[in-house]
């Protein structure tokens, strides 16, 4: 199944083509390179005008070119609140596809009627963890590089939600999940964002077609008994959205049958109304 996140009001994809997208984040206009956008493009009259522009290098990497924007600045989802602030590898600190993730999470919470625990991995600046504060749950935030931590602390802040109980922990995820399962803690619900290839704290290597099914059975060892929700988000063009559903199938549903659903994430174009893919995702929920 294709999600769309429509309800933005301080983003815009404005147009994606020739390996491109421009955007609008609140006031400014980013130009950045996508690979996903291989069509040609179409509203070229769209192009001209942006306060920033990315351009990849050829030996890989890139930088921005043109930069007339401030060092950071924020935006609103809802009553959600985030820092953006782009960096030198293109990206800005938020991926607004999430969204459709986030307002099912807070749904969830909500109509849970109980205390939520959440453990969200690889949490990076902590979208969904600001999404999950803001329903009320308690959250476990993970992610291996302390700036992007303490980029979600500001994030968290930035919303008002600093009354919220938060752990904000920089580890290697699955050492961190093999400590919790010693120490019997458990959580209601699980999210996880993990890269292609990384490394821990103490440069443990990740790579996620050949640990990634390993930390899902893992990560059962500290489901609570009745657990709420379970997500997997993946960038990576390794894998189809039936590849994911299908590891998330003989896992977790084995382990606790509920309802899965699986597919892709994706932005419209505010001038050609065609859809950029933005990843995939595997969503689990209680039945």
């Amino acid at each position: 199944m294709l999600l769309v996140s429509d309800k933005w009001k301080d983003f815009t994809l404005i147009d994606a083509g020739d390996n491109e997208k421009i955007e609008k984040w609140g006031k400014y206009i980013l130009r950045r390179p996508d690979p996903q956008a291989i069509w040609p493009r179409q509203d070229f009259s769209s192009w001209e005008r942006y306060d920033g522009y990315y351009e990849r290098s050829r030996t890989g990497g890139g930088r921005w070119k043109i930069h007339a924007f401030p060092k950071s600045w924020t935006i609103n989802y809802h009553d959600l609140k985030f820092y953006i602030r782009p960096t030198g590898f293109k990206h800005t600190g938020l991926f607004p596809e999430q969204a459709v993730n986030w307002d099912f999470m807070i749904n969830k919470i909500k109509q849970a009627d109980r205390p939520i625990k959440v453990l969200n991995l690889f949490a990076y600046t902590g979208g969904a963890t600001v999404a999950c504060c803001y329903a009320g749950a308690e959250v476990c935030h993970v992610d291996s590089a302390k700036g992007v931590v303490s980029w979600a602390k500001e994030n968290i802040q930035l919303s008002n939600l600093e009354d919220r109980q938060v752990r904000f922990i920089v580890d290697d995820v699955i050492k961190f999940v093999e400590r919790e399962i010693r120490r019997g803690r458990t959580y209601d619900a699980i999210i996880m964002d993990p890269p292609v290839f990384g490394r821990g704290t103490k440069n443990e290597v990740w790579r996620i077609e050949e640990k990634l099914v390993s930390l899902i059975n893992l990560t059962l060892d500290v489901l609570s008994n009745e657990p709420l929700f379970y997500i997997i988000n993946s960038y990576t063009s390794a894998f189809s959205p039936i590849v994911l559903h299908n590891i998330m199938e003989t896992t977790l549903n084995k382990r606790y049958p509920g309802t899965l659903q699986s597919g892709e994430l994706g932005l419209k174009t505010s001038k050609t109304h065609l859809i950029l893919p933005c990843g995939i995702y595997s969503r689990w929920e209680r039945p």
